[in-house]
């Protein structure tokens, strides 16, 4: 492990200072006893990380150029939060991932390819809820480990740090304690077991930072975080597929999904890919852009300004 040079707790403390700074109150609090939105806005959500965070801000200012009232809720938190939120009302659009998706919503989800997963997730959702157009571009979890780490114990792929694992910590966001896709999927699909889960953000500053300091051993971040190449993490590779394909998709009530709404999301989505997506990425988290700001340089580029 790299020397400890910030405690974990001062860590996790520090980025809830920041989030407070930022406001702290429930993203989704309201001071209306009625409807959260009349039946001409819609209100777009996103989750607690800034890739979805710069996708809302992407889906906000497509269907604004099309002339619809938009609200932003962002960083709502995770989907154990925001799915309710959409059902509820609360929200009426959030940028999501095929395959997270549908093992969400179907717990014996088992397709693992791009269209397959698709398939299974629009027969898998509830009535009030469809998702549109995927997208090209896809970002899916990974476990990812500093090269030193990986050279150590010769880590390639998941499998290889099943004999190992018994002496490491694994970071993540809390929910990865319990997903499927988590810790359990871990275990059961790689009989990877770690020493010990210390719970950290959904692949954000917290866990990039423990995994540089050596305050964890191996970290759920995305595949397309551009921190990944810059610190000369390893992914590990997933060859028994226990993320699913994750193509970037609009999940939108059904009743907010008009032809113009449609029209406009299902444009974004056209025009997305993973290399698009991983750059537009960098410029928010290297080069510390204002989401807001690249989201409008992104559509203004591809003519959905």
């Amino acid at each position: 492990m790299n020397r400890r040079t910030i405690p974990l707790v001062s860590a996790i403390a520090a980025g809830l200072l920041t989030m407070s700074a930022c406001g702290g109150e429930d993203p989704l609090a309201s001071d209306d006893s009625g409807p959260r939105s009349d039946s001409g806005t819609v209100v777009v959500g996103s989750a607690d990380f800034t890739e979805s965070t710069l996708l809302a801000e992407i889906y906000a200012g497509a269907l604004e150029a099309k002339g619809i009232k938009v609200k932003k809720t962002l960083n709502i938190g995770s989907r154990e939060a925001y799915i309710p939120a959409l059902q509820d009302g609360s929200i009426d659009l959030i940028p999501e991932y095929t395959g997270v998706l549908d093992q969400y919503f179907d717990k014996d989800a088992s397709a693992t390819d791009s269209d397959e997963v698709y398939t299974e997730l629009q027969a898998a959702l509830p009535k009030d809820l469809i998702v549109l157009d995927k997208s090209d571009a896809e970002d899916k979890d990974a476990v990812v480990v500093t090269r030193k780490t990986a050279d150590k114990y010769d880590l390639a792929s998941i499998g290889d740090l099943k004999e190992v694992a018994g002496d490491l910590t694994l970071g993540g966001p809390p929910e990865w304690k319990t997903r499927p896709t988590g810790v359990p999927g871990l275990e059961k699909l790689y009989g990877v077991k770690f020493d010990s889960f210390r719970a950290l953000d959904a692949g954000g500053p917290l866990s990039v930072q423990a995994l540089k300091n050596g305050q964890v051993d191996a970290a759920n971040l995305f595949t397309t975080d551009p921190n990944i190449p810059a610190n000369d993490f390893v992914a590990l590779e997933d060859p028994e597929h226990l993320f699913a394909a994750q193509n970037v998709v609009p999940l939108i009530a059904k009743s907010k999904a008009d032809e113009t709404v449609t029209d406009a999301l299902n444009a974004v989505s056209a025009a997305l890919d993973t290399e698009t997506l991983a750059g537009l990425l960098e410029q928010v988290v290297l080069d510390k852009k204002d989401a807001a700001d690249v989201a409008k340089e992104f559509l203004a580029a591809n003519g959905l300004d």
